[in-house]
């Protein structure tokens, strides 16, 4: 029997408890629990959450030593996750691990810490209507799509969007005010690999969307480490010998 994938889904779980339209009409457990119960049900997946309010906003080390793919919403309390965190998923990161950076993450200090730029975008909530165009039809995260795919209402996120040159452009966004977006943007960094994906703002009920969960369920088996997760090592500095004599 294969091993399933180990999934952690964390969200600051701010506006689910502050905004009484997005806690009793669209997210009544939270954003995390609309994405892990999804992922729950596909059945090749374990999956566990986590919040901002739980001792080190629940990722510890021993969480993260036994995680495959971490997945990340945030967007009220970028500032409120302690630095010590930031770096210690960076890190796993980099020895490894698989991370999904949602929708307004591009403020978040792990999305700095790993691409290295501010995400700054311009933005517009008015309930339009979005145009997820698939750019790179061969990728796995793709797989199942045809040419696009429609969410009814949702937030808009517009060009110049302050992120690195993509590895792998799998997804842009078209609005009808004639803003474009790279809305699914794929990366390595060190042994692991991110996926950045746009749509999720709280106020839509985006993640019952059944193509953003086939993206969500796509983006977590892509981004699931080569090897074990209990065989990823901490990266070293070391001073070596020669291979060879000199």
């Amino acid at each position: 029997m294969a091993t399933k994938v180990s999934v952690v889904v964390w969200n600051e779980f701010i506006h689910e408890k502050n905004q009484e339209h997005v806690a009793s009409r669209i997210y009544p457990e939270g954003i995390h629990e609309a994405i892990a119960g999804h992922l729950r049900s596909l059945g090749d997946m374990d999956v566990k959450t986590a919040t901002l309010d739980q001792p080190e906003h629940g990722l510890s080390a021993e969480v993260l030593r036994e995680t495959d793919v971490l997945i990340w919403w945030s967007h009220a309390a970028h500032h409120e996750v302690e630095d010590a965190v930031a770096v210690r998923v960076q890190e796993k990161v980099l020895d490894g691990m698989g991370l999904i950076l949602l929708h307004s993450t591009q403020g978040a200090k792990i999305f700095k810490l790993l691409l290295g730029t501010s995400g700054a975008l311009k933005w517009r909530e008015s309930g339009e209507k979005e145009r997820v165009w698939v750019i790179e039809h061969g990728h796995p995260i793709a797989n199942g799509f045809g040419e696009y795919f429609e969410l009814e209402q949702t937030e808009m996120y517009g060009e110049p969007f302050d992120i690195p040159a993509p590895d792998t452009l799998v997804f842009v966004s078209w609005f009808p005010g004639g803003e474009v977006f790279r809305s699914g943007c794929c990366y390595y960094r060190g042994k692991g690999k991110l996926f950045y994906f746009r749509p999720g703002h709280e106020t839509y009920p985006i993640y019952y969307d059944q193509n953003v969960r086939r993206v969500m369920a796509n983006a977590v088996r892509w981004a699931q480490p080569t090897e074990p997760v209990a065989d990823l090592k901490i990266r070293q500095i070391a001073n070596v010998a020669p291979l060879e004599q000199i």
